[in-house]
């Protein structure tokens, strides 16, 4: 598991109302990491906060720290 994943899980659960339904999936290739989220219903709208900032927010940690691993990060709610 990488250290990405690892972040992005940290901060859904945190944030999350039923913690247990979260989920982070991830797809690692030579140069990207894709990282797919899921949440319990209810919590859709906290993780994706007003006008988005929630999610800008946990894309923006994720791509600063895939920069440091030199990949290329993407974090997408399914």
């Amino acid at each position: 598991m990488s250290k990405v994943k690892e972040l992005v899980e940290f901060i859904v659960k945190s944030l999350a109302d039923n913690p247990s339904a979260v989920q982070v999936s991830e797809i690692e290739g030579e140069t990207t990491i894709m990282l797919e989220l899921r949440v319990a219903p209810e919590d859709m709208g906290r993780m994706i906060g007003r006008e988005g900032r929630t999610i800008n927010a946990m894309r923006s940690l994720s791509r600063v720290l895939g920069a440091k691993m030199g990949k290329k990060v993407t974090l997408e709610i399914v």
